[in-house]
């Protein structure tokens, strides 16, 4: 058999493959969240949310409203020189992002059944 046969053999079966593989698993919730910030942004979201008082205040008088406190939760950086995981009960993370063209500070208190939202900073 000819090299060139072969690298034929080789990437029709890859092809197949990959049409299997985009076939089954197009329905699929799979993510790839193996980053540090992916991670930690997952487990907040994955949890139930709270808002502290302040937070609420700041919602109520349209500082911010909730829809750019998820998208921040969603698509924001964690900074991790900010943050508090050092502690044992429940680690506080700084989240930072921006929303249209004003630049959001969330600081989330992470704990084992829920995520607080402590504060919420727009610059």
């Amino acid at each position: 058999m000819k090299l060139i046969q072969r690298v034929g053999y080789y990437l029709g079966g890859f092809a197949v493959g990959l049409l299997f593989l985009a076939f089954f698993l197009s329905g699929k919730r799979t993510s790839c969240s193996y980053g540090p910030d992916a991670r930690v942004l997952k487990n907040i979201s994955t949890k139930k949310q709270m808002l502290s008082k302040s937070v609420i205040v700041d919602i109520n008088s349209q500082k911010i409203d909730s829809i750019t406190i998820a998208y921040i939760l969603k698509k924001g950086d964690v900074n991790f020189s900010e943050s508090n995981t050092k502690l044992d009960s429940c680690k506080v993370y700084v989240i930072e992002g921006d929303y249209n063209e004003k630049e959001i500070v969330l600081r989330v208190e992470n704990c084992e059944l829920t995520a607080t939202i402590q504060s919420v900073r727009v610059n």
